[in-house]
């Protein structure tokens, strides 16, 4: 038998076999649709989990402490080392001998390269010095108060292609000539030495104690550089005998000298005019009963570290107080080591530094990180020399009984720290601890600036002034829309505004840039006008329609009165531009960015007011939709059933409806957050990019996004900075999880609430 539907076709018979084909293939259906839907979910998820576990994997490294491994050991003639280097390869080293040779030897075997014999007399001898690592200058003092000063250097050729050459050499910067430093002729027990620019600079302490400077200056011939002229200026420190000076440095610019004494004082003088070198500070250093037993300058000749006989590491360095003048500031320490510092070795491109204690053990630190990475035992005895190849990851060092030991070092990311990623970091000529992204520089003595809160501070500041446009506007127009609003004129205004979504971000953030951000600033009393003016009179024409005829209100259909706000809101809007100019000449003399910048709030073109109006207009669509939807979807018999006891429809709609609807209002505010958190385009175009902390509206900022988009290209693969980008997807990424989640757990709380209603 057949059935006759409402139609007139004619449905196969339960169990003849074409229904039962039909039910079959209606199942087939089914479990591909089940199964489907089931891996398409899974492989979300597979996927979401997959990115999280690679920013991990990419992150963790960033975190890891230093390693150190021994790549050879063994002995050599070389027992009058003073001063050890390694080239950037870690394959030549050259010590630097108190009998005045020069010998460059291979770092894996101690075979001899090249022996130089300096054209001195080695009983003549009193110290040797050496400068930055960066130059490679050394210099002898002699018994009869001059010096010598020579310089290494590596040449490289690939004769095969492949095979790499180094030849060594030492260099002559004021020629093989001996540089009186004192004019009495004493002997220079301590002196220091750098050389740099064409400018070589000698600090000693003469076998009286009295200290002495000399200041050379190089002028080469245009036509025959091998021909040149020495400008020399030089002068004595008197000191009244007070103390007996342990250490002395020289900075690698020969503008300041730093001296400490027996008592533990340090003595910072300003030398650029060596003629006169003044005294800018005495400070004590340590306190009573601890002595300085190490001094060295942190790479960029900035900050002095100073080792002392508690085996505690301090840095310091000079800062301006309110009257602009410079006075040393000790700004961290480092306390992982109990025996007194006895050498302290800079890294030569970053700010890291080792250091070696009376009992053999090596730390290695990071200033600007304040972060200690390994200490270990290293030497049975703290006699030796050592030296850290240019990249820091290899260590020679050489004691006094000839013995040479090799170590290679893995110790990638020293800079990067909790405490430099989120904490008030103190940077180097700063004046306080701050919070700052710099990422790059042209310098080797850069010190990196990676600190990821003004990035974070920066994309809430946009979230929060994108929200505080977007939803007001658009939940009120979601509940207009979907419960007073008429079908038709519903079924034009709900996919105008879904469609606004369409509009790709980069055309947003283009015209924020160039359009909107010009029209804001020429038109700034303008724009505050609608923002204050338009509120007003939406009011105020909703107040004269009641006022109207009632015979005039009843000719216009339900649902279509806010039509009526349409001319208000284009009235408004040309009359207060209009206006703009106008009320700047009266109330800001003409020029309000420049009166907001003369009472202290900075303007800048591109700034978080714009960026509030176009990433709201951009979230408005993502919140408008989803609360419409969840209003829209209200059963009617609610609805009906709270009308009918006598309820208006405003009451209806605030105690009834909008409860209803709150796990989907609550659902949409948050997706529209996720997406503004997570906005790119418009940020990285409608603002100046400037990594400041300041709520201002008028000033632009940084985020994350923006950040990670403008830098990934041009960061190096495997470095700390590719790495922190990475790491700042990854905060974004659990940020996301984090609203998301909570969104979800409030949802599902409100929907139980109020799922009885």
């Amino acid at each position: 038998m057949h059935e006759e539907t409402a139609d007139n076709s004619v449905l196969p018979a339960p169990g003849s076999a074409i229904a039962r084909r039909r039910r079959n293939w209606r199942e087939v259906k089914d479990r591909v649709a089940k199964y489907g839907i089931g891996f398409g979910g899974i492989s979300v998820i597979l996927a979401i989990v997959l990115i999280f576990f690679y920013l991990l994997y990419v992150v963790l490294p960033l975190f890891s402490g230093a390693s150190i491994e021994t790549d050879t050991q063994y002995q050599s003639n070389q027992t009058q080392s003073r001063y050890l280097s390694m080239n950037e390869y870690n394959d030549v080293a050259l010590s630097v001998n108190a009998d005045g040779t020069a010998h460059f030897f291979k770092a894996n075997s101690g075979e001899t390269m090249l022996n130089v014999e300096l054209p001195l007399d080695s009983d003549a001898i009193s110290s040797v010095a050496a400068g930055s690592a960066v130059t490679g200058v050394y210099g002898y003092g002699l018994n009869d108060g001059s010096a010598f000063v020579f310089k290494r250097d590596y040449k490289i050729t690939y004769p095969t292609g492949t095979q790499r050459v180094i030849v060594p050499s030492i260099e002559y910067p004021l020629g093989e000539k001996r540089i009186e430093v004192d004019p009495q002729g004493q002997a220079l027990d301590m002196l220091s030495v750098q050389s740099h620019d064409n400018i070589t600079s000698f600090a000693a302490v003469t076998a009286d104690k009295r200290v002495v400077l000399k200041k050379i200056r190089k002028e080469e011939n245009f036509i025959d550089p091998t021909q040149f002229t020495l400008k020399e200026a030089s002068a004595q420190i008197d000191l009244n005998g007070s103390a007996a000076i342990t250490h002395l440095r020289l900075d690698i610019d020969q503008r300041e000298l730093y001296l400490v004494d027996d008592k533990g004082f340090i003595y910072f003088y300003d030398v650029q005019d060596a003629a006169t070198p003044r005294l800018v500070q005495k400070v004590k250093a340590v306190p009573t009963g601890v002595s300085v037993t190490s001094f060295e300058f942190l790479t960029g000749g900035i900050s002095v570290l100073v080792g002392r006989s508690d085996g505690q590491v301090d840095q310091w360095f000079p800062v301006r107080d309110q009257d602009n003048n410079y006075y040393l500031h000790n700004v961290r320490s480092f306390n992982e080591q109990s025996d007194a510092i006895v050498a302290i070795i800079p890294e030569e491109a970053r700010k890291g530094f080792l250091t070696l204690d009376r009992s053999g053990n090596l730390g290695i630190y990071h200033t600007t990180a304040h972060r200690t990475l390994l200490v270990e035992p290293y030497l049975s005895t703290a006699d030796a020399s050592l030296a850290l190849s240019p990249r820091a990851n290899g260590l020679i060092s050489i004691n006094a009984d000839g013995q040479i030991k090799k170590l290679h070092i893995d110790n990638e990311h020293p800079d990067i720290s909790w405490h430099a990623l989120w904490e008030k970091v103190w940077y180097e000529s700063r004046q306080q601890p701050e919070h700052i992204w710099q990422s790059s520089s042209a310098s080797n003595d850069f010190e990196p600036k990676f600190s990821l809160t003004p990035l974070t501070f920066g994309t809430i500041k946009a979230a929060f002034y994108a929200m505080l446009v977007a939803i007001p506007l658009a939940i009120m127009g979601a509940i207009y829309t979907a419960y007073f609003m008429s079908p038709k004129m519903r079924s034009i205004v709900k996919p105008s505004i879904e469609i606004m979504e369409a509009l790709p971000t980069v055309i947003l953030g283009f015209l924020a840039g160039l359009w909107l951000a010009p029209l804001v600033e020429d038109n700034l009393p303008g724009v505050f006008t609608i923002l204050i003016t338009l509120p007003l009179m939406v009011i105020l024409t909703a107040w004269a329609w009641t006022k109207l005829p009632r015979k005039f209100r009843e000719s216009i259909p339900d649902g279509w009165e806010a039509a009526i706000l349409i001319p208000t809101v284009i009235v408004v809007g040309i009359i207060s531009m209009s206006l703009s100019a106008t009320l700047e000449l009266w109330l800001f003399d003409g020029n309000m960015p420049q009166f907001l910048n003369d009472v202290g709030i900075d303007f800048d073109q591109r700034n978080s007011l714009v960026v509030g109006l176009v990433m709201g207009f951009a979230v408005i669509p993502t919140i408008f939709s989803i609360t419409e939807d969840a209003i829209f979807g209200v059963p009617k018999h609610l609805t009906v059933g709270s009308l009918a006891l006598g309820a208006t429809p405003w009451q209806t709609m605030t105690r009834v409806v909008l409860l209803t609807a709150s796990p989907g209002i609550f659902s949409a505010v948050m997706i529209g957050l996720g997406r503004a958190v997570g906005e790119t385009m418009i940020v990285l175009m409608a603002t100046g990019n400037t990594p400041i902390m300041d709520f201002n509206i008028f000033e632009g900022f940084r985020a994350l996004s923006a950040n990670i988009a403008v830098e990934m290209p041009e960061s190096e693969v495997g470095s700390s900075h590719y790495r922190v980008l990475f790491l700042a997807a990854l905060v974004l990424f659990l940020a996301t999880f984090v609203l998301n989640t909570a969104a979800e757990v409030v949802r599902q709380r409100l929907r139980r609430k109020y799922s009885t209603l």
